[in-house]
């Protein structure tokens, strides 16, 4: 699997948005708690990770078709391409 930008089809989606929510939405709506977060580069949708109960941003992917999120609390990792299945630095 290739690990580089070159790599993503997608850059061209990637806007400049401020985060949605100060923590995984769903997870805000429905009480329950979350791990790691994910921002929608595309529209600015936080969601949680795929180790978290709710698997949110990647559901927000499957839902909106947006392809790319960057890690909220962990920024010294790179985005990830949902479609490409690739970081992005």
């Amino acid at each position: 699997m290739a690990t580089n930008a070159t790599s993503c089809t997608h850059l061209a989606m990637i806007r400049e948005v401020e985060p949605s929510a100060n923590g995984c939405e769903e997870c805000i709506k429905l009480g329950d708690s979350w791990q790691l977060l994910r921002m929608c580069l595309v529209c600015g949708h936080v969601g949680c990770c795929d180790t978290s109960k709710g698997k949110h941003a990647t559901q927000h992917f499957h839902d909106s078709g947006h392809p790319i999120v960057k890690m909220l609390e962990r920024p010294e990792e790179s985005d990830w391409c949902y479609i490409d299945e690739v970081y992005i630095r």
